[in-house]
């Protein structure tokens, strides 16, 4: 009977959260803010301890006086508007905690990307990257922090987030290419800022080239008429 109870599983309450289990209860929390469920200072007290929190049970607190803390109640929320079949789990993550943290140069960006800045920032800086994927989601958290997203010109750039006492701020960028990459910036800043903005100049090598193949068959078609 002792062997049975040291091997028995642990209650689901008790095991340790993940980022997608964060993601989920953020989410919720910032449905219940915008329905006018939770003041700006509950909101942002509750994310906080989002962000410290180390259990699944930890994190069902915060919305257990919510609708969506009993799901028999509430229709399943909408998925978020995050393009292409990106996994929940994050390729890469990007935190400053009383720092900084930079992610710059010639690197390969995976398809999630999670940046967390709390009285910190966070630069990620995909004007040189290598894009493996066409679909990338960079999902940010910024409290007392900054998170400075920076991409190619010719990629398209959307963006899902707000602010309390912060600022979300997301430019709106359409390639002209249709398999350009799509970067998709979600996330929600605290008495903190997230940005997005094109790096002017910049360009992904591997669409110009794209490009130059297209122009040169079209040459050769029109030589051999």
């Amino acid at each position: 009977m002792d062997l049975q109870k040291r091997t028995a599983p642990a209650p689901a309450a008790e095991l340790r959260a993940s980022d997608a289990d964060r993601d989920r209860i953020a989410d919720i929390l910032r449905d219940a803010l915008a329905e006018g469920r939770l003041t700006a200072d509950e909101h942002a007290e509750r994310v906080e301890g989002v962000l410290a929190a180390r259990t699944v049970g930890e994190l069902e607190a915060f919305i257990r006086d919510l609708p969506a803390g009993h799901p028999r109640r509430v229709t399943p929320a909408a998925p978020l508007p995050a393009p292409g079949p990106v996994p929940a789990d994050a390729d890469d993550h990007v935190v400053a905690v009383f720092s900084s943290a930079v992610r710059k140069g010639r690197w390969r960006a995976g398809r999630r990307i999670h940046a967390y800045a709390v009285f910190g920032s966070v630069e990620i800086d995909l004007s040189e990257a290598l894009f493996q994927y066409q679909h990338i989601v960079i999902r940010a958290w910024s409290v007392f922090g900054s998170v400075e997203v920076r991409v190619p010109e010719n990629v398209s750039l959307r963006g899902t987030g707000g602010g309390v006492l912060g600022a979300f701020e997301v430019d709106h960028l359409d390639a002209e290419d249709p398999d350009a990459p799509v970067v998709h910036v979600d996330g929600w800043a605290v008495l903190g800022s997230i940005e997005g903005r094109p790096r002017r100049g910049k360009l992904v090598a591997d669409i110009l080239d794209r490009v130059h193949r297209k122009v040169d068959r079209s040459l050769r078609r029109h030589l051999e008429h």
